[in-house]
């Protein structure tokens, strides 16, 4: 999805469907994803795992979470603003609670800056959709990569005509082979809390 947003591959598509190209000629470049500065609001399994594939396309690694991780040598910050404020991109990852309700809000999105880039693969509602969608329209923010949404399956009417975001039905982990994943794992975990053994994936208050 970030690929996508940064290369506007989705965009150009429609470009070439649409007749455009032999029209207008050729379409605008897009940005790489190499060397970008990319911050992970969230580091738990998935965002781990997004670091490690982002670190083999030479991205420096930034990251909030509860608390520092003794195990990543990534660079820690505490304040969700000031991460952004250092990043190219910014990729929302974590659960939803009290305390990540609105976590990308208005500040952090002027933060971000106008050359900057949000994916939301977390939770609809951790991000101030509103708020993004103004900064958007503004020319606030460049891009956005977007698979979940505040009150799915309505998607602001808004994004649908910008080119510079990536829109999807809330399917990033969703596969034939992730579904079978899932249900093996659901069933580990059972035999694991009925046999007394620890469990695979212990949810923290």
């Amino acid at each position: 999805m970030l690929i996508d947003v940064l290369r506007r591959v989705s965009a150009a598509e429609r470009f070439v469907r649409r007749g455009l190209w032999s029209v207008q000629g050729d379409y605008p470049l897009g940005s790489k994803l190499g060397g970008k500065r990319v911050g992970i609001i969230g580091l738990g399994n998935i965002g781990l795992l997004i670091a490690k594939r982002l670190e083999a396309f030479g991205c420096v690694i930034y990251y909030n979470s509860r608390r520092p991780k003794d195990s990543v040598s990534y660079r820690y910050f505490p304040n969700v603003h000031d991460l952004a404020s250092e990043s190219d991109v910014l990729i929302v990852a974590c659960a939803l609670n009290k305390e990540t309700r609105h976590i990308v809000n208005m500040d952090v999105l002027e933060a971000l800056g106008k050359d900057g880039v949000i994916i939301n693969i977390g939770r609809g509602t951790n991000i101030d959709e509103a708020e993004m969608v103004r900064a958007l329209k503004e020319g606030r923010i460049a891009g956005a990569g977007l698979d979940v949404f505040e009150n799915e399956p309505k998607v602001p009417a808004e994004l649908l005509s910008m080119d510079n975001v990536v829109l999807t039905p809330h399917v990033a982990v969703f596969t034939s082979e992730s579904r079978s994943d899932l249900r093996e794992y659901t069933i580990a975990n059972l035999e694991a809390f009925f046999t007394g053994k620890p469990l695979l994936s212990p949810v923290l208050p």
